[in-house]
Parts: C-alpha cells; structure tokens; sequence
C-alpha cells in the first residue's frame, strides 16, 4: 500500500514512471545518464552497492528517501542527476522509514 502512495506521487510530478526490476540496473542506467531518477525500498546492500559506486563515480547523488546517508542499512534508496534530487527528495521523505 506504501509503495503504491509513493508510485501514484511520484507519477504526478514527472513524464514517467519504468519499473524494470534489478535495482542495480536502474543506478546504473541513473549514473549513465539514461533514466533521470530511481527510488526503491526493501532492498539489501549488495542490490545497490555496485551501482551506488558507479552513480557516485558518473556525478549522482543518491541517498536514503531524506537524501541522507545510511541507505545501504535502511534498504531505502533513491538517486537522481543534481537537478532534481531535491525535488524527489522533498516528494519522498514522508515515506521514509529512517
């Protein structure tokens, strides 16, 4: 139910909306420039830590759903290129668990 909130949020402030699946695709697709942004919760760090390196590497930023550090313990993430995340960060963090 949480999850479907933040979707139905997140579908009225932007274009689109893709769901592939593997959370380390989608940073990695963030980092290359190829999707804009990407959220996700219940994760486990060895879902985001390869592509959290490459996003960082490629300029990105990423962080928990306050856009703080410690996503990899909260299994809550979301990043995005530096001209919207602060605009996903004030659209996500009501729905943080952290």
């Amino acid at each position: 139910e949480k999850y479907l909130k933040i979707f139905a949020e997140m579908s009225r402030q932007c274009a689109g909306l893709r769901r592939p699946g593997a959370a380390s695709l989608d940073l990695a697709y963030v980092a290359a420039g190829r999707y804009d942004g990407f959220f996700e919760s219940d994760l486990k760090p060895w879902d985001m830590a390869a592509g959290a390196l490459l996003l960082t590497e490629a300029g990105g930023l990423i962080g928990n759903y306050r856009g703080e550090e410690g996503y990899l313990q909260s299994g809550e993430v979301m990043c995005a290129n530096p001209r919207i995340f602060a605009q996903m960060v004030q659209c996500l963090s009501k729905y943080s668990v952290c």
